[in-house]
Order: structure tokens, then sequence, then C-alpha cells
């Protein structure tokens, strides 16, 4: 193999295990051409300076030349079904009331009142005003200004110059963006591809029925990035690996903002040498899998399925399921491909948004700056299809948890608490480590890890090339 390797260009080489295209090529139903077409390119070998982890000066410029310039997933369409409801989504040193308006369009405001500066709201609710708490001046749902008190004293203030600063607004499947800066690509330009191959899986169908989100003692990217490769399950998430193609997950990257991790389930890992059944896989799978028994009568789990002579694991597992999904939702799941049905198909938008594909319950990651480089949050969602014929219900509200406290102290996350308690056990560490760090340097697999070299790549093309030079992040 070293010799196979040796003759192969930077970035080419692969894990011995069935790859994703091959393991396509058996699936039980024909797969979307998305789902099977390379996309990679390499990026270099270069180290990515720790310091960028690490700097209030670096995050400052992530403040000042990033944050605003980009399209931010702020809510979904179920956080504010009526007209007056209102989302406070806060990032990055900003804050702003995402407002649901009569017409059932979604307008962004900046949350603060123009006297003295307090925040209107502070969480989310319900008003077809927002009157300052402090003095009483007060706006319209839509920003418009209403009234002051005292108006008399304010001869210098205009109504008419007094609207609430607006932020661009932008939809696309249930999902609600904001940009603070106006200009730049549209919404659908910045996530492409994704509206195409989201096309398939009708997000726009989905309620939010978890929310749950961490405070985490380490930097938004770092803990970000432990979620954009399947290179650590074999270390940190070894009970996986019964039924986990890791190291032969697929990889794309297009353009500058979108990428992928196609990870196989119901396979074994090509680090597991004993070769076992396919009823082994499946058995280990409903034990650990966090979609399965956590989200069905443990006395009836679909998933625990016996696998018939001639049968693989993942074509049992997707005929159950495939049932399963038609049953509970009312749309036919006939045509839909065992990969979709059971596999962690997770992409990532830049910065930090990133939802699963698929037709199972799908996943959906925000991570956000803390106060410092040093904390951040972490959001998790679970969205599930609603049943065809049923109205779309407001979405679950959010669980908060704070530092000290775990994953698993929210119990209707299932096994999933469980394996990002595993995560948890590194990446304060690792944050700990790169403050201590001698060489100051963060080194990456060619195609494994090439999902954080692109990220990387474009978040230095927002805050400017040369900084790591210059030293303007230098901790």
């Amino acid at each position: 193999m070293a010799e196979r390797d040796a003759k192969l260009k930077p970035g080419d080489a692969r894990s011995d295990g069935i790859d994703w295209n091959a393991l396509m090529a058996l699936d039980s139903r024909p797969v979307p051409a998305f789902l099977t077409e390379d996309s990679y390119a390499f990026r270099g070998s270069d180290p990515v300076p720790a310091q960028r982890y690490t700097s209030e000066a670096f995050a400052r410029l992530e403040r000042e030349r990033m944050w605003p310039n980009v399209w931010q997933f702020a809510a979904r369409d179920e956080d504010l079904p009526e007209p007056g409801d209102f989302v406070v989504y806060e990032n990055a040193g900003r804050s702003f009331l995402v407002t649901r308006q009569e017409d059932g369009s979604v307008r962004a405001m900046h949350n603060v009142c123009l006297h003295r500066g307090r925040k209107l709201r502070i969480e989310d609710g319900s008003a077809d005003r927002f009157i300052c708490p402090f003095h009483g001046f007060a706006w319209n749902k839509d920003g418009g200004f209403a009234s002051m008190p005292c108006q008399w004293d304010f001869p210098h203030l205009k109504p008419q110059d007094m609207a609430l600063p607006q932020a661009e607004v932008a939809r696309w499947a249930g999902y609600i963006f904001l940009r603070e800066t106006p200009g730049g690509p549209s919404l659908e330009e910045f996530l492409a591809p994704l509206p195409e191959h989201f096309a398939r899986w009708r997000h726009e169908e989905c309620a939010t029925v978890v929310r749950v989100a961490k405070a985490v003692p380490a930097n938004w990217k770092v803990v970000m990035e432990a979620f954009m490769e399947a290179l650590h399950t074999v270390v940190t998430h070894p009970q996986l690996l019964p039924f986990t193609g890791d190291c032969n997950a697929g990889y794309r990257t297009w353009g500058e903002n979108v990428n992928v991790n196609l990870v196989p389930f119901g396979i074994m890992s090509p680090h597991i040498a004993d070769a076992q059944d396919e009823q082994w896989i499946v058995d280990e799978f409903v034990k650990f899998n966090g979609r399965s028994s956590d989200n069905y009568d443990p006395n009836a789990d679909p998933m625990a399925v016996t696998v018939p002579e001639g049968r693989t694991a993942r074509q049992a597992l997707g005929d159950a399921m495939r049932e399963v999904y038609t049953a509970q939702t009312g749309y036919d799941h006939a045509e839909a491909t065992d990969c979709e049905l059971l596999d962690g198909l997770v992409y990532n938008v830049f910065p930090n948004f990133a939802p699963w594909g698929g037709f199972m319950p799908n996943i959906v990651y925000r991570w956000f700056p803390g106060d410092t480089p040093d904390t951040c949050v972490m959001e998790v969602r679970v969205l599930a299809r609603v049943k065809k014929g049923e109205p779309i219900p407001r979405g679950a509200p959010l669980k908060f948890l704070g530092i000290d406290q775990k994953w698993t102290d929210a119990p209707e996350l299932g096994m999933l608490g469980e394996v990002f308690e595993q995560d948890m056990d590194n990446l304060p560490h690792v944050h700990a480590g790169l403050h201590a760090s001698k060489t100051g340097r963060v080194n990456l697999a060619n195609y494994q890890e090439i999902r954080i070299r692109q990220f990387q790549d474009t978040l230095a093309r927002y805050v400017g090339g040369d900084v790591d030079d210059k030293g303007a992040g230098a901790s």
C-alpha cells in the first residue's frame, strides 16, 4: 500500500475500504447523480495558524469583516408561524428581531432602542409593537417608528428617520436567513448547490421536534470542525465502528461555501479486522445509532430487523425504513434509496450552518462564537417530516445547557447526547492545546479534512489573506 500511495498525487490517496461511489452502486434503488458525482480538488497541505482559534484580534476581524457580510441561518418558519411572532437572533455582538408580518413575510431589524440603546427584547415572543422597557419608545413589528414619550423634548428626532435599521432577509425550504450588510450574492447563489440537492428531501415539509443548545469552553471553529470529518470516529466513537464507514466516507466541496461528508451506515468500518455477519451489523446499529431506538417504541424498533438470506444489512434496514417512513408521514418512500434512509449526509454552508440531507429525521447544527474566543455555543435541531395533509406545528422550544451541563442532560436527544459528550471529552482540551502550542500550527489531512480546508480558505478571504503573516491574530 505504501508503494501504491507513493505514486499518487497529493489528495488522491483513499482508504482500502469500499469507497462511497462503489457502495452507491450496490444500493437497492438508483441513487441521485449528485450523490455519486465526485467534487474534490486538492487545496494544499499548508498548516492552519493556531491563532485563528485563540486570538481576540482574529475574532474581532471575524466580527468586522466576515459575519456582517454572510447569510446567517437565523430561524425556521415554524419558530414564528403567526403574524407578530418574533425570534431574538443574536450572534457576534449583534442582536436582531426576526418578525413575522401580516402578509406572511419576514423582516429582521436591529434589536436596539434608538434612544438610549436598550435591547427591545431579550427572548422570543409575539407582539404588534416593540416598546422599550426603559423609556417607552415604540416601534411597529415592521420596524417603523410608532411613538415616543415627551416628543416635545426631542425636536431633533424626526419620526421618518427613526425606523429600526433593517437586515436583508431571504428564505429557503423553511429556513430563514439574514445578512446584516446588503449586497453580494443572493441566498440561492450563496447556498448553491444545496437547494438543488435538498429539493428531493423537502425540508419545507418538516418541523423542529427537538432543539438543544449548549455552551462549550472552546472556540466555535474548534467545535464545528469536529463535526466536519469522520476521521475521529475510530478513537472518539468506537461504539459506532460496527455499522459506520468512517475512513471510507466520501467528501465533496463546491465553490467556496458548501461541502458535504457522506458517511455510510449499515456497513462495518474498515478498521474492524474480524469479519462479522450482516445481522451483527444491524444489532449493533440498533444499540448505538441515534436515530434508532431513541426515536421509536423500544419494544417495536423498526430498525431491529432480521436480515434475510442473501440481503445485506443496508438493504434490510432500507426496506424496513421505507415502510416506516411511508406509514409515519403518508408520503410514498418506495423510490427512496438506502443511502437517503440511513446515511449521514452532513452538509455544511459557510460559515456555521450544517443541515443533514436524506429522508430520515434530519439533524441541523449551528455554532456561534462566545463573548471571547475561548467559548462558543453549539445548537442541535432535529427536524421531522410532518404527516401529509397536516399543518406544520410550532417548533419545539429551545433548551439551553450551561457550560457545566452535559448534552445528556437533554434526554430528548437520546443516544446523540452520549455521542456529543464523547466529542466534549476532547474539544476543551483541543482549545487549551492550541493556546499552549509551541509550533502554532494545525495540520490537516488532504482528503478527509478537505471540508475544514475549504472553510479556512474562505474564512481567510473574508478577514484578509495577510492577517496571519502580519500577526493581527497573535494570541
